[in-house]
């Protein structure tokens, strides 16, 4: 009998099939959105796929992820709806209509996920606040991507928004493998990693 995962494990598991699945978005130069938790939302289509664990079926995230309007997932990785609009409450500066559904999605404590098909790059969201950028464009980005996630969930992602929204200032992130870059306090995530590499 398989040993039932961890809530941790689950949580690290879901946000590496949802970056995994962006990425193969943004490669195709098209864009998604994916929020988990509770959002607010009104449904732009009629709801014909049944909720289903999104872990277990990404191809199917994947093609309902790039119908216009985000997908809901809760917090135990069920589909809850896609074709959903959220209400935006904040503008995310420099970018479009997606971004800022995302933004104010990410208000409330959910992880937003968010796949832009202009610049065909990653973002991960929390609390406001942008904690982490993949570029789908860079060779190999896909097996950084389980390093990036073991971060976050081992920094906790709430402790990384210090710098906010900013993506102009890189010199304020921290380059984890190629085309990641972590946002927040540098010298705080300098001091976490040297402690890390230090173990």
């Amino acid at each position: 009998m398989p040993k039932k995962k961890t809530k941790e494990e689950f949580e690290k598991e879901l946000q590496e099939t949802l970056i995994q699945v962006g990425l193969r978005i943004a490669k195709r130069g098209e864009g998604a959105l994916f929020v988990v938790g509770e959002v607010k939302y009104k449904l732009l289509v009629d709801q014909d796929v049944p909720p289903f664990n999104v872990t277990k079926n990404p191809k199917l995230l994947e093609s309902l992820a790039i119908m216009d309007g985000a997908v809901i997932i809760d917090s135990d990785g069920k589909m809850k709806a896609y074709g959903a609009m959220i209400k935006s409450t904040r503008t995310f500066k420099n970018f479009g209509t997606r971004h800022s559904a995302g933004i104010s999605a990410s208000k409330k404590g959910n992880l937003v996920v968010i796949i832009s098909e202009e610049d065909k790059k990653v973002r991960v969201l929390k609390e406001g606040k942008m904690i982490l950028q993949i570029d789908a464009l860079q060779k190999g980005v896909e097996k950084s991507v389980p390093q990036a996630v073991n971060l976050l969930e081992s920094i906790g992602a709430g402790t990384l928004g210090a710098i906010g929204t900013s993506i102009l200032v890189p010199t304020l992130g921290i380059t984890l493998g190629p085309g990641i870059l972590v946002f927040g306090s540098a010298y705080y995530l300098t001091k976490i990693l040297s402690q890390k590499l230090r173990k």
